[in-house]
């Protein structure tokens, strides 16, 4: 590998629902330049799985077109988590799962025998194909033909990396993200995996920080980048939200990464509140420390329940929803977040609200949630909140009401793009956050944040 002068960056962000990439000056953290497109799901057989060679297309046509534009000096990495794929040799030996494929629950009754406490992985039981490890097994037993000739486990992010570079490598935060497949207290793969006889297929471990190689020279003749341009190994995208913070910011503090997912995450918190069946967890940070977190599909419900409209909404809007006494109770979806068993209803005559009040409804309702989030992660001192969330400014105003803590609102809503940024370490400019919001101010609100969970059940 050779060494150069790394002025920009790009980053290959893989969300659930949209892929990124990202251009930043390496200097400054400022965005370039940005593309996206959107992160379909191949419905066909043999079972739902994403549309990698498009994405593939996707990577290397945004790589050239950015290059083109500005120059890339290097590449980093960050991806959504529950994601792995399964190589024979260099090919994929099975299409990569979609997570949110409910057949992976076929597997579940054998599958629990042979899962570990949650005491060892402080990884919950989740639906679907949440917990990787299950996803795993459910191929294994489906398609023994297949399996039998994986010789590599590469989780999401290594996936990317060895494409580029033709390395392979595994990396903690992807490990650590409830796969089951790893023990946070212990620093090392849970007995599952050895149980299975999986541990010869994952590859060496690397940290996310580390240069996993250049860029393949056949790469760079096709899109026209420079031989040897250096590829970062990758990251989880919900830690990748917590490297900016990282050194910056006094513990313990909480980040809460919004997209699909609205994530918690405090770092300097205790995982002793952590409640399995509350889809509260341990994530593990870049540098392989456990870090208790809780979540719901923030992003989903907010599209289950606004669609597209994004009201201007305002503080009568707010005092109206909470006189009339109107309620949005979880969860618009099933199985996950603080409440997974709760289906998801309104309280009060939604059918007479204007979208204004709509809009104060939902966000009242995603702030309760995040409080109830934080109380199982155990709520920092500071509050920060990236990603599409940032920029709901009563989401951000009421939980700061509900919880008593300084809110500060991302000014950028790529931040897991910053963070997977920052994993090349260059020389940056010190963070500032925001200023803290005002609170919202209602002598009703606790009333009402109790009668919500009362609701709840």
């Amino acid at each position: 590998m050779t060494e150069k002068k790394i002025k920009h960056i790009a980053v290959i962000d893989i969300g659930k629902t949209n892929a990124k990439l990202v251009l930043f000056d390496a200097a400054t953290q400022t965005q370039i330049d940005i593309k996206s497109c959107s992160n379909d799901v191949v419905t066909q057989a043999p079972y739902p799985h994403y549309d990698i060679e498009r994405l593939w297309e996707f990577i290397l046509l945004g790589l050239h077109e950015l290059h083109v534009r500005h120059g890339i000096d290097g590449i980093s990495i960050t991806t959504h988590g529950a994601t792995a794929a399964l190589l024979s040799g260099d090919e994929l030996a099975l299409p990569i799962v979609d997570y949110e494929f409910d057949g992976v629950e076929d597997c579940f009754a054998a599958y629990d025998e042979l899962r570990p406490e949650f005491s060892e992985t402080l990884s919950p039981k989740l639906p679907i194909g949440l917990n990787l490890a299950a996803q795993i097994y459910w191929q294994s037993q489906r398609f023994e033909d297949e399996f039998s000739g994986v010789t590599d486990i590469l989780m999401y992010p290594q996936y990317w990396a060895w494409r580029l570079t033709g390395v392979k490598a595994s990396e903690v935060t992807s490990l650590g993200t409830h796969t089951d497949l790893w023990a946070p207290d212990a620093g090392d793969f849970s007995s599952l995996v050895a149980a299975l006889g999986w541990g010869e297929l994952f590859p060496p471990m690397r940290k996310a920080f580390d240069v996993l190689g250049d860029l393949k020279p056949e790469i760079c003749e096709g899109i026209g980048l420079d031989i040897g341009t250096p590829v970062i190994c990758g990251i989880h995208d919900s830690n990748a939200s917590l490297l900016p913070y990282l050194g910056a910011v006094e513990p313990p503090f909480s980040v809460i990464s919004s997209g699909t997912w609205t994530i918690h995450m405090t770092v300097g918190g205790s995982t002793s509140g952590l409640d399995a069946a509350r889809d509260s967890l341990a994530n593990v940070d870049a540098y392989g420390r456990a870090v208790p977190t809780a979540r719901f599909m923030g992003g989903r419900e907010y599209e289950v329940l606004m669609g597209d409209e994004n009201p201007d909404i305002g503080v009568a809007d707010l005092d109206f929803i909470i006189e009339q006494g109107v309620y949005v109770l979880p969860s618009f979806a099933a199985g996950v977040g603080a409440f997974p068993d709760s289906v998801g209803k309104w309280v009060g005559d939604e059918n007479a609200l204007d979208i204004r009040q709509h809009g104060a409804a939902v966000a009242l309702y995603l702030a309760m949630m995040s409080a109830e989030c934080l109380t199982l992660a155990e709520c920092g001192e500071t509050l920060i909140v990236e990603g599409p969330l940032a920029k709901n400014t009563w989401y951000l105003s009421v939980l700061s009401a509900l919880t008593g803590k300084p809110v500060h609102g991302s000014q950028d809503a790529t931040g897991t793009s910053i963070g997977a940024s920052m994993l090349f370490e260059t020389e940056t400019a010190p963070l500032r956050l925001s200023d803290a919001v005002v609170p919202y101010e209602n002598s009703k609100l606790s009333e009402y944040a109790r009668k919500w969970l009362s609701l709840v059940g």
